[in-house]
This record gives C-alpha cells, structure tokens and sequence, in this order.
C-alpha cells in the first residue's frame, strides 16, 4: 500500500485524503496546530504535527512516503513565510527527498498566494524533476472547482507513480 503526505492538509487536503483512503492509500496529512490535526484524524487520516517552514519536520515524516502533495497555494502567513514556502524552504526540502523513498512530488500551482510565488516555486519543482528525476506533477486547478480540484489531485497522486515506474 502506497502512503502518500499531504503538507497542509487543511478542508481541501482532508477532501481529497478521504478519497485518496478510498482508494486504497495510506494517507497521513500534516498541520501546525492541534485543532488541525485533530480534524484531520477526525477525517480518518494519520495526523502529524509539521511546519513547512521547518523542513526537517517533513523530512521526519517521509520514510514511509511515496507521494507528497504540497498544497500551500492557499497559504496564510507573513510575506516572509509564505514566500519561504515556495521558494528557499521548498528548494532545499526538494534537495532533500533524493536520499529519501519520495517519488513522486505534486505542487499546488493556483491559489490565493501571490501568482508571481506559484509560478516560482513550481519552478523549483520542475527544476527537482530534471535534476534527479522526481516525478513532479504542477496543478492547474482552484480549489474553487470544489469535486474537480480534489479529482485533479487524485488523478495525479496515481498517475505520478505510474510515470516512475514507466
């Protein structure tokens, strides 16, 4: 059975956990505060305390990991923090995932957070997936498509293993 993480597993991470569950995944979502992690347990999937912020929070959570999905394009915070998120924390955690079972990485490409940060940091993943040759998968949806968004990312977490393997 295939585990993946979700890094920022808020309303729309739980939505799309609970299908991802259906499927037949091992889920395990992530937030910085007690009231998100236990609507995330709530919600059937493991929760674990982590900070984007901090990547060796994340890192702590991957051994088991074949799939992470970054969805922080909604992100709250300072500027300071939120560009972090997208740009120097992204990259080094994206270094990381090499000695790590990680194969595959989805990043959030629409959302709230400024366009010009998005478009930066799924550079950054494009630029993993040429240099070691991680499966990266770059959404295009807004999470205001509701069913869509969640059976976009769906499609993605299963597709994403399908191109390692291929």
């Amino acid at each position: 059975m295939a585990r993946a993480l979700i890094v920022g597993c808020g309303c729309s991470g739980r939505a799309l956990g609970s299908e991802l569950l259906e499927e037949g995944w091992a889920v395990r979502g992530t937030s910085r505060d007690e009231e998100g992690l236990v609507a995330i347990e709530e919600a059937g999937i493991e929760p674990a305390r982590a900070d984007p912020e901090k990547p060796a929070t994340i890192l702590d959570l991957v051994d088991d990991v074949a799939v992470v999905i970054w969805l922080l394009a909604n992100a709250t915070g300072t500027d300071e923090e939120v560009a972090s998120i997208h740009g120097p924390r992204l990259e080094g955690l994206l270094e990381r995932f090499v000695e790590t079972p990680v194969r595959g990485f989805i990043y959030e490409g629409v959302g709230t957070v400024d366009p010009k940060l998005l478009a930066a940091g799924a550079e950054l993943a494009r630029k993993a997936e040429r240099t070691w040759h991680i499966p990266v998968t770059v959404t295009e949806t807004s999470r205001e498509h509701g069913p869509r968004w969640v059976e976009e990312l769906e499609t993605a977490v299963v597709e994403i293993l399908a191109r390692r393997a291929g």
